[in-house]
């Protein structure tokens, strides 16, 4: 997770995107008080899409494309995410548990492109997985069966985006989830109407507090629009291998804000999982970069 290669400012800017993506966990934690999960996701989608749809052009990509990322972005990632983290998960273990969408791509990707899997990815999926199976057996309060199996099916979601955005080609960021937001509004709200109903609905919008609008506010203005963009902006600067690491943060900062703000508790079991899925992830994305140092050192 070597920064040397990064301006100070350039580093500064990958960690406040890290943190506000951390962070965020506890924020929708805050916006779940009032709103019926899949409710407060549509709200999202909807802040997200219609004030920059105005300001930023559709990227030149196939309506289809757009759609599939809406869908899986929306619908998948954050639609089961929500729903998990209205009872079933804690801010925390949510944004521990869904960094699994890293395994779940290489996963698509070798699939689609017939690669065969490397001893070090085995080794690392190997690690997070036994972090996941600890959650899984001590979560109690903390973590339900249901949310684990929630927020691996958001991780998974969240996967098939990637591979969706990778076919996409090199876009401006901020356009491509601006746009695709347009079809992630549709089956959120049919979802919230099927299954939370018009009256929760009502009563959502309706009790929700000065907190529960700025929570909704902050999903689009920090999460999509000041993180797309900014991280976006690095990566047209960085090669990816620098950037892409800083990500290893988002669960550092998801727990610590939840232990930190929701007094979330951070027990032994907790812990050792959270280092057993944070090395996975870390092995899977620096061995290689390791191996090359060691190659250009003999």
């Amino acid at each position: 997770m070597s920064h040397a290669s990064l301006p100070l400012r350039h580093f500064l800017l990958a960690l406040a995107v890290v943190a506000v993506w951390g962070t965020n966990f506890v924020v929708i934690r805050v916006g779940l008080d009032h709103l019926p999960p899949l409710l407060f996701a549509t709200l999202r989608f909807t802040l997200v899409l219609l004030p920059m749809a105005f300001i930023v052009k559709r990227p030149p990509v196939p309506w289809a494309n757009l759609a599939a990322y809406g869908v899986l972005i929306g619908a998948g990632q954050f639609g089961l995410l929500f729903v998990a983290m209205k009872g079933h998960i804690s801010p925390g273990l949510a944004s521990l548990v869904v960094q699994t969408q890293v395994f779940f791509t290489i996963g698509m990707a070798m699939r689609i492109n017939r690669e065969p899997i490397k001893p070090f990815q085995i080794a690392a999926l190997l690690l997070a997985a036994s972090g996941i199976v600890l959650i899984a057996a001590h979560g109690g309060g903390a973590a339900t069966p249901l949310g684990v199996v929630l927020v691996l099916l958001a991780a998974a979601s969240w996967s098939g985006g990637n591979m969706v955005a990778r076919q996409a080609g090199t876009v401006n960021m901020l356009a491509y989830v601006v746009w695709a937001s347009l079809f992630s509004i549709p089956p959120l709200f049919a979802m919230s109407l099927w299954l939370e109903g018009w009256p929760a609905i009502v009563k959502g919008v309706t009790q929700a507090d000065a907190l529960t609008w700025a929570a909704v506010a902050w999903q689009a203005v920090g999460n999509t629009m000041f993180g797309y963009a900014a991280w976006g902006w690095l990566l047209a600067r960085h090669p990816a291998a620098t950037i892409t690491p800083m990500a290893l943060l988002v669960p550092v900062f998801g727990m610590g804000a939840s232990a930190l703000l929701l007094h979330e508790a951070l027990p032994a079991w907790k812990l050792i999982a959270a280092a057993l899925v944070l090395t996975g992830l870390a092995v899977n994305m620096l061995w290689p970069k390791v191996r090359a140092w060691r190659a250009a050192a003999a």
